[in-house]
């Protein structure tokens, strides 16, 4: 386990990552979320974007014949 210290960062309290700790990309958004006495930050969740737009783009005709063959293959039971 890593250990780290508080700071203040103008009004707000701020924590250093260490670094191998440390997220690969510094351009992204962070939520930080309490659970008792601890803090969970984790990524935000990723924008679909435009995928609306994608759909758009398909043809009218897009799968008309369906995905074609398709076996499912036997499973062992759980």
């Amino acid at each position: 386990m890593t250990s780290t210290k508080l700071f203040k960062n103008g009004n707000s309290q701020a924590v250093r990552i260490p670094a191998e700790l440390a997220y690969s990309n510094w351009d992204m958004e962070l939520v930080i979320e309490r659970r008792g006495d601890e803090l969970l930050i984790k990524p935000a969740q990723r924008r679909i974007g435009d995928v609306l737009g994608k759909f758009a783009g398909f043809t009218d005709d897009f799968m008309a014949q369906g995905r074609g063959e398709n076996m499912e293959s036997e499973r062992d039971p759980l």
